[in-house]
């Protein structure tokens, strides 16, 4: 069974490179919490807040962060792979160089988040929050963004190939040197009103 921990504070602990695996928490707040080059498998966070902790080059795989708030938090280089963050929400974090590969980031919000040159591929993103973020640069590829919302984000340079675009209206984003696919572009044409014969 899971290690199970809740209701715990965790304040100005050093978690450098340590394992977290098979490990729950509920309701737990980390704050200013060193996790540098800390590696989960299989961990579960469930409503927990964490406040300017470093996940710097840290590594995360099929682990799950489920309606967590992160505030202030840096993610420089960290890695999610297969993991869940439905609901969660991202407020003045550092979230460059980031790689999110699979998984479901579904109701996450990044409200203003600047995602410039991030690698988001074949996650589930669905109704995601992206009101006014930069993803200039970015790839984000293979993403399910169905009902995200988009309205003035920063598309410019993206490779947005693969990716479900049925919510994004191409007169609210900036969107210079996007890269698309055939099937998206028809697309686009069509919510623009032009009719492809």
């Amino acid at each position: 069974m899971p290690e199970l921990t809740e209701d715990t504070t965790f304040r100005h602990e050093d978690w450098y490179g340590e394992e977290l695996t098979e490990r729950h928490f509920v309701g737990c707040e980390f704050f200013h919490v060193d996790l540098t080059e800390a590696v989960s498998r299989g961990a579960v966070f469930t409503g927990c807040t964490f406040g300017n902790v470093l996940f710097n080059a840290s590594r995360h795989v099929d682990s799950a962060f489920t309606r967590c708030v992160f505030k202030r938090c840096n993610f420089f280089e960290a890695e999610f792979t297969g993991c869940k963050l439905v609901g969660s929400t991202f407020s003045q974090c550092d979230l460059r160089p980031l790689t999110v590969a699979g998984g479901d980031w579904s109701f996450a919000a990044l409200p203003g988040a600047d995602l410039r040159g991030v690698r988001l591929t074949d996650v589930r993103m669905r109704e995601v929050d992206l009101t006014g973020a930069n993803l200039t640069g970015a790839t984000v590829t293979g993403v399910d963004l169905s009902g995200a919302q988009l309205h003035s984000s920063r598309l410019s340079g993206a490779d947005l190939r693969g990716s479900d675009l049925s919510a994004l209206d191409p007169l609210v984003v900036e969107r210079a040197g996007a890269v698309v696919d055939p099937e998206q572009a028809m697309m686009i044409a069509r919510a623009l009103g032009f009719e492809i014969r």
